[in-house]
């Protein structure tokens, strides 16, 4: 069934595949989370379970989430206008937020009723048909759970990915459930019911919380991989004219569209005709092989000075002493007032707690003693990838 679905979309030709997986997804969601709904309704009225009932209603909020997922590929997938130059891609992640507030609603109204539940426990009527029609609708849900996983493959769209969660949550709940028909009605333990229904408030509650930190880092904006810095960096330094990259960032609006900055090294007494041609070379053959629009920033570099190079050196020695995680970057020397003027960009880790202060004075105690004919201007900063 998955392969046959996917083909057919896939016959439909490649303009705006993504999108009609993304539709595909929600169409197939709210199908079966109604048929699975109306299943456990009845199953739950039946037998008096509460975890069953709360099931059933958790199916009937998968299948609106199913209808936020629509509305999102559609939005995301508008072109760009004169209010949103940058294209609506991120609608993604706003529909894939609304499905894990979802998850935390259903996580408190199923933690709501099984506190009602454990208080005043109720006799829930067993009976091997109710149990099987509960495992059947496990099995829907680790199919939509792989069908979703499959086409997240596909198109890396966060909703199939908090569908697929959401599916394997699912599985849980109702397996919890099918648990506590056969331990309350055929045991008696009648609290049993409430506190199963507890226990699986509690797993999707943090279930919820893992597919929202996701989700919040998309919107945030999170680095690019390391395999998409690596090539953007091979393609700006395979002309010989560029001797290195630094300061690259990439700003993500939704899938397959954003828009990057890097600083490129190029020798000082280069032409500048000539640097602007092959600057602009590597922006374009960025944006064929990649789909990214950069602006490359140049950064002019002495490259026949050698007391530049010997203090350059030395700041190597004294940066990898003071700190082996710190880099830099823009090294320049500039003599002025009989002082050796020493001027770079200092870049830190994420997780280096000091402060820019307690680095520039320590930095500057070290050259002072070391260097005492140079001056310090540093410039402290964190890398974007």
């Amino acid at each position: 069934m998955t392969k046959l679905l996917i083909n057919i979309v896939k016959r439909r030709g490649a303009e705006k595949q993504r999108e009609e997986f993304g539709l595909l997804s929600g169409r197939v969601g709210i199908i079966c989370n109604l048929l699975l709904s109306a299943v456990k309704f009845t199953v739950g009225v039946l037998t008096g379970a509460l975890s069953v009932t709360a099931d059933a209603v958790n199916n009937l909020t998968d299948a609106s989430v199913n209808i936020v997922t629509i509305i999102g590929t559609r939005l995301a997938g508008k072109p760009v206008d004169k209010e949103h130059p940058f294209g609506h891609g991120r609608a993604e992640y706003i529909s894939a937020l609304i499905v894990s507030f979802s998850v935390f609603v259903m996580s408190f109204e199923l933690g709501k009723s099984a506190v009602i539940k454990i208080i005043r426990p109720e006799r829930v009527r067993y009976s091997a048909v109710y149990v099987v029609i509960l495992a059947l609708s496990i099995c829907v849900k680790l199919w939509m759970a792989y069908f979703n996983s499959r086409l997240y493959a596909i198109t890396e769209n966060l909703n199939m990915k908090a569908v697929m969660r959401d599916s394997l949550n699912d599985c849980v709940a109702t397996l919890a459930t099918l648990a506590a028909v056969i331990v309350s009605g055929r045991l008696g333990l009648l609290w049993f019911d409430g506190v199963i229904g507890l226990a699986v408030a509690v797993f999707v509650f943090f279930s919820g919380v893992s597919v929202l930190k996701e989700i919040i880092g998309a919107l945030l904006g999170k680095p690019p991989s390391k395999e998409l810095t690596e090539e953007i960096e091979n393609i700006i330094i395979s002309n010989d004219l560029i001797l290195g990259v630094h300061d690259l960032i990439v700003h993500n609006y939704g899938h397959e569209t954003a828009i990057a900055s890097a600083h490129a090294e190029v020798p000082a007494d280069t032409d500048l005709v000539t640097v602007h041609e092959v600057i602009d070379s590597a922006e374009r053959e960025i944006m064929e092989k990649l789909g990214i629009n950069i602006c490359i920033h140049t950064d002019p570099v002495e490259t026949d000075n050698d007391l530049r190079d010997r203090y350059k050196t030395l700041t190597e020695i004294i940066i990898s002493e003071y700190n082996p995680d710190f880099s830099f970057h823009d090294f320049r020397l500039v003599e002025k007032q009989g002082k050796k003027v020493l001027s770079f960009d200092l870049v830190t880790p994420f997780e280096y707690e000091g402060r820019e202060e307690e680095i520039k004075n320590g930095l500057c105690e070290i050259y002072n003693k070391q260097l005492p004919e140079t001056e310090l201007k540093i410039n402290v900063e964190h890398s974007y990838i």
